[in-house]
């Protein structure tokens, strides 16, 4: 599986932590930057996750700033993303399983390593439930304003 990452000058860090665990286990990951902890606008990441993934370029997309909000609201913007910011095991678990997120977004200022590790394991290894859960995904991709 190969997993496209981005971040912000924030969530760097984390992100180099992340794609070393991802790499360790053997997928293969793109990294569209930042590349430093130099400031930086992260909507330009988010975008190059939601891209990517939305391309088929990646197969699923981690996009990480300082809350996830931000970062999320970009990939979000790319049609056929479906981005979706976790906190916690929990809600990592059920934006697969309820949301069939294709892009993890999370927080650097809000969760620690082994969380954001944890958020990634579950995301990656949940499956998608279907049912009636595929009708609300449908039911978003039909909106039209």
């Amino acid at each position: 599986m190969k997993i496209v990452i981005g971040c912000d000058h924030a969530a760097y860090e984390l992100k180099e932590a992340v794609k070393a665990k991802l790499e360790g286990e053997g997928y293969e990951v793109m990294d569209v930057g930042c590349h430093s902890t130099e400031s930086v606008d992260y909507p330009k990441y988010g975008h190059a996750v939601g891209k990517a993934v939305a391309s088929g370029e990646a197969d699923r997309g981690i996009a990480i700033c300082g809350t996830g909000i931000g970062i999320s609201i970009a990939a979000n913007k790319v049609p056929g993303v479906r981005a979706g910011v976790v906190h916690n095991v929990m809600t990592a678990e059920m934006t697969k399983a309820h949301n069939d997120a294709n892009v993890l977004c999370f927080g650097a200022r809000v969760v620690d390593q082994d969380t954001a590790f944890a958020m990634v394991d579950t995301w990656l290894s949940t499956e998608f439930m279907g049912d009636k859960h595929l009708r609300r995904i449908n039911e978003i991709e039909d909106l039209d304003f």
